[in-house]
């Protein structure tokens, strides 16, 4: 099949590998939960051959992912595991780090607290949890343009919208993870890392 391509993994891999790559350099296996259209996987696995890079995603995603990491040839790279966080069975991991780019925004808010339950469970002690996007502080948004944003995905699903780090936070520590960076990433966006407690 033809590769399926989002611009906006072109658009933010460069300073997205920048967060990941000094946070990875410990570690051996990482669940991507969200996987898209593959190119995150090929363009991060690529760099960073230490480590073995799980994709996942809904089944209807897998023919695009399987494309690109087909195309890439990249050993490091696994199979994309089917991953619907409030229907499928979670991989039993245990992981170094689980990675999500863009996801926490299109999913329900019960989707979102069905991720973090995830994410504890199949962590490691001292693993981490990287999250990339945009998100809100007590309530406001950081720009217009995520206000913008946030109107344009609730036009689309009422259940979708921008979360707030507050409310992630406490999703985190329900899970056993505590929150210990919020990293500035270009046009608004951030990269949270929370680590599994030991």
């Amino acid at each position: 099949m033809n590769r399926p391509y989002a611009e906006s993994c072109d658009e933010n891999r460069a300073p997205i590998f920048a967060v990941l790559e000094p946070r990875l350099r410990d570690c051996a296996e990482l669940l991507e939960i969200g996987s898209g259209t593959g190119q995150h996987a090929v363009y991060f696995a690529a760099d960073l051959p230490h480590l073995s890079w799980q994709p996942s995603d809904m089944a209807e995603n897998h023919a695009a992912i399987r494309a690109w990491c087909d195309s890439a040839e990249i050993a490091n790279i696994q199979p994309p595991l089917p991953l619907d966080v409030l229907l499928d069975q979670w991989p039993s991991g245990p992981y170094d780090a689980v990675f999500s780019a863009n996801t926490a925004h299109i999913m329900s808010a019960h989707a979102v607290e069905a991720m973090f339950a995830g994410v504890g469970r199949v962590l490691r002690p001292g693993g981490q949890f990287l999250l990339y996007g945009p998100f809100n502080y007590e309530g406001k948004f950081s720009a217009p343009s995520n206000a913008r944003f946030d109107a344009w995905l609730k036009e689309r699903d009422p259940q979708m919208g921008i979360r707030d780090v507050a409310w992630l936070n406490d999703l985190a520590a329900a899970a056993d993870m505590v929150a210990v960076e919020d990293l500035e990433m270009p046009v608004n966006n951030r990269t949270l890392v929370w680590h599994k407690r030991r």
